[in-house]
């Protein structure tokens, strides 16, 4: 590989990896920097990437809120930290989450608890609800629907 890259060379790599898959700004400028470029050709090349819609914010967003909540089946809390993390704002954060239904929401925490509940292979009953709570949690679903939906499930 080579270190040094001019602008078009920068340009045509970066839109490849843009087309690849939705990228996010902060994403793009990694790969810039590791392409050694500097921050004024950074700042050139981005600009270009927005008015060629290779990059776009709230596209990244949409898609990444989709995906996730589709693939990996992960809550609403566990989306919105991801997406802050990678410097999405709040505006871009409420849009893409309007991406996920209700219905769709609601099916995926309830297929995905009952199965985790079935699954788990605990005699001692507060471990049990700790396993359970915890994995659900982690996967980024609201405290208030793991609780009743513990209760729900121990009352079967």
């Amino acid at each position: 590989m080579k270190d040094i890259f001019s602008i078009k060379e920068a340009i045509h790599k970066i839109e490849h990896y843009c087309a690849y898959q939705e990228r996010c700004h902060e994403e793009v400028e990694q790969k810039l920097r590791s392409m050694k470029m500097d921050s004024e050709e950074i700042n050139t090349i981005i600009a270009h990437l927005i008015n060629d819609n290779f990059l776009n914010e709230e596209r990244f967003a949409c898609s990444f809120a989709r995906g996730k909540h589709r693939i990996k089946h992960w809550g609403k809390i566990r989306i919105v930290n991801e997406l802050k993390q990678r410097g999405i704002n709040q505006t871009l954060i409420n849009i893409a989450l309007k991406e996920i239904s209700a219905e769709e929401y609601s099916t995926t925490f309830n297929t995905l608890a009952e199965k985790h509940w079935e699954s788990i292979r605990e005699a001692n009953v507060q471990k049990k609800r700790k396993k359970f709570c915890d994995y659900l949690l982690r996967r980024g679903f609201e405290s208030n629907l793991v609780y009743e939906k513990m209760k729900e499930l121990e009352q079967m």
